[in-house]
């Protein structure tokens, strides 16, 4: 039998199947409701019709005819999906904002927010009918209106609709909330009455701000009210997720028939990939040695800053070091580490006049002076061994001079030898050693 035919003759098979489960259920819900609606007709006139048409509301909300309800949790995790994806990326251009100012990702917060969430609409529901999470759960946006076999994509007026509500809605609401709250301020007349606050200083709101923080008020709970019996109804018949999907007519449904509950796993693919990657570089970049390869890149630019420098300032001889105006007593690196902050020669000989012309602070006094070889600069002992031995044998640029330093020593300072102490060397000698030459002579 030929692939073809067996697919098909499967497909037969489950339609069989489909069909016959559903005419059970049929027979069944008729069979309910007639028992039902029977035992009504005793009741008395008023009660009689409420009762019929309490059942037959209970009836059609939870009926499933001529519609395939996709299961619950793909939808409800499709959600959480698209929140987490908005959340990475907001912190994601948080990360890259602070770099402009810290400020700005908590003043923007709702501008930043406002822009993804419609870079995401554009690239998911406008174009693919489907949000991302939604995508992973192999589900995706249908029109509802329409009956048929087939399910049939959402008109373009659904998908502005429900953009325009859940991204601009949503914006303009967190907007006004914060206006009127700014508006409020901090009073509030009752939290004052009862803790024996002082009032003075608070401004009271005006009575229009009151009434609309009251009708705002009111119709969040209304809001909350009718979403939460939304989401209820989508627990018994799983129909619409949320209570725009509900108003605008537009359902999460499976993309295949056969697959309605096989969630795809190609993300997981792809994280594995991507996590071996990670392995193998953590295991590749210590046997590269990067920071050799920084370190050579820091050398070579300084070097060419340098070059710059020389051409731009002919004539000048003296020292060309990123701290040679500093005194011999304070330590460079000492210096360096204690002011990380990027300013110039001039700006730090301006402030030092203020504390009479001393540059630097006890703090960075030279200790346990060691010379640097061959330039002849001091520092101090620790912190000329920990730039060494960070250089790896590649050498380290002075901070004084600019030369290449590899090595260094104890510095001898200006203790002068005399020539008698060179003169005056003491000898030692065993005692048999001096009758031998007593007897010689």
């Amino acid at each position: 039998m030929k692939s073809i035919d067996f697919a098909a003759a499967q497909k037969r098979v489950a339609d069989r199947r489909k069909a016959r489960n559903e005419s059970l259920r049929a027979r069944d819900r008729s069979r309910s409701s007639d028992y039902a609606l029977r035992a009504s007709d005793r009741l008395p006139y008023p009660l009689r019709n409420w009762t019929r048409t309490g059942i037959e509301a209970w009836d059609t909300i939870k009926g499933r005819e001529g519609t395939r309800p996709a299961f619950r949790v793909g939808q409800v995790d499709a959600e959480l999906l698209d929140e987490e994806l908005l959340e990475l990326l907001k912190g994601q251009v948080g990360e890259a904002l602070k770099y402009f100012g810290s400020h700005l990702r908590d003043e923007w917060s709702s501008e930043i927010l406002f822009a993804l969430r419609v870079v995401l609409f554009k690239l998911s529901i406008w174009d693919h009918d489907a949000s991302y999470g939604a995508a992973l759960q192999n589900l995706r946006y249908t029109d509802a209106r329409h009956i048929g076999s087939l399910p049939k994509a959402p008109s373009r007026w659904q998908k502005a609709s429900h953009g325009f509500f859940s991204i601009g809605g949503r914006y303009v609401w967190e907007s006004w909330s914060t206006w009127l709250a700014d508006q409020e301020g901090s009073y509030d007349g009752v939290s004052c009455a009862n803790h024996s606050m002082d009032t003075t200083n608070l401004v009271k709101p005006s009575p229009r701000v009151r009434v609309l923080s009251q009708v705002s008020s009111l119709a969040s709970t209304t809001h909350s009210v009718a979403a939460f019996s939304s989401f209820l109804l989508f627990l018994i018949n799983g129909r619409y997720r949320t209570l725009l999907d509900r108003i605008l007519r537009l359902r999460l449904t499976p993309r295949s028939n056969h697959v309605s509950r096989q969630v795809s796993f190609e993300y997981l693919n792809r994280q594995l990939v991507w996590h071996a990657f990670t392995e193998f570089l953590l295991f590749l970049l210590p046997l590269v040695g990067i920071a050799r390869w920084r370190r050579w890149l820091s050398r070579t630019w300084r070097k060419t800053k340098a070059l710059v420098r020389q051409g731009d300032e002919e004539g000048d001889m003296g020292d060309n070091g990123e701290l040679a105006f500093l005194p011999e007593r304070t330590c460079a690196i000492c210096y360096q580490n204690q002011n990380l902050t990027s300013a110039s020669e001039n700006d730090i000989l301006t402030a030092s006049g203020a504390s009479g012309g001393v540059v630097g602070s006890a703090q960075t006094d030279i200790t346990n002076p060691y010379e640097m070889l061959p330039c002849g600069c001091t520092y101090c002992f620790v912190c000329a061994a920990s730039r060494l031995e960070a250089a790896d044998g590649d050498g380290w640029i002075c901070l004084r001079c600019g030369a290449l330093v590899k090595e260094c020593k104890p510095w001898a300072g200006d203790v002068i030898e005399s020539s008698y102490a060179q003169n005056n060397k003491k000898s030692v000698s065993f005692q048999e050693d001096e009758t031998e030459s007593v007897a010689k002579g």
